[in-house]
């Protein structure tokens, strides 16, 4: 057999619409969708099994400040920025590739504003900030390019 075969090769330097991402849909829930507790914690976990896009659905809380629970149920409701400083925490120690947050955002302006601090305030440099055109997929940056990013999806 030839050797190189044994050699796996990921060439990461397309643009990272070529890729398949792991991904979670209700990252928060530690159980089923409509009775179950929301956790910070289960963030950790899927990002250091390999998940590259969690989902972080936002509503408006108490004191202005916004939560993360699936709506019109009666799973429990945690802190947005709980949510974030997990991630923070968790994002890149078992992989470096970029981490997306696909917000579901059901949140007055005010408690967007405060979700936007939150985001600049616990990710600093590791947010992603760049503007990206969606018109040519082909110009969009590599996952190799974005190694250690936080990328934010609405």
């Amino acid at each position: 057999s030839n050797p190189l075969h044994r050699q796996v090769h990921q060439d990461m330097q397309q643009p990272l619409c070529h890729y398949f991402i792991a991904s979670s849909h209700n990252t928060y829930l530690s159980g089923d969708q409509l009775l179950s507790q929301s956790r910070a914690e289960m963030y950790a976990c899927v990002l250091q099994a390999g998940c590259r896009c969690v989902e972080v659905d936002c509503w408006d809380g108490p004191d202005g400040e916004p939560v993360v629970h699936h709506g019109y149920t009666l799973t429990s409701k945690i802190l947005f920025r709980d949510v974030a400083e997990t991630i923070n925490k968790y994002a890149f120690i078992k992989n470096e590739f970029p981490v997306i947050l696909s917000i579901e955002n059901h949140c007055s302006i005010q408690q967007q504003k405060k979700i936007a601090q939150y985001l600049k305030e616990i990710f600093g440099d590791k947010l992603d900030l760049s503007s990206v055109s969606t018109g040519d997929p082909r110009q969009l940056p590599s996952p190799q390019d974005l190694k250690g990013k936080i990328l934010v999806k609405v």
